[in-house]
């Protein structure tokens, strides 16, 4: 009976991870190019992927374009400013 009980939990925090651990995978390569020439790219690898995730979408190049994407130009930081690299 604990063993049955030990394979449902596993079971479910597997798939309970599984998830997250595939979404930086498929969210970097849109980030990679848009970050290729940012100062600080690993900050902006992760508020670039932050951003594809949420808005499905990342604009071309490597700075400005946001008018292809305006879930990913209207977010903002708590500051105020954008959060979008």
């Amino acid at each position: 009976m604990a063993n049955k009980k030990f394979v449902t939990f596993f079971f479910f925090l597997v798939l309970l991870i599984v998830p997250f651990v595939f979404i930086p995978t498929a969210t970097a390569a849109p980030g990679i190019g848009r970050c290729a020439k940012a100062g600080f790219q690993d900050r902006c690898l992760k508020y670039c992927g932050i951003c594809c995730r949420q808005c499905k979408c990342v604009p071309s190049g490597t700075f400005g374009n946001k008018h292809q994407c305006p879930c990913y130009r209207d977010k903002l930081s708590s500051k105020g400013k954008p959060k979008c690299p």
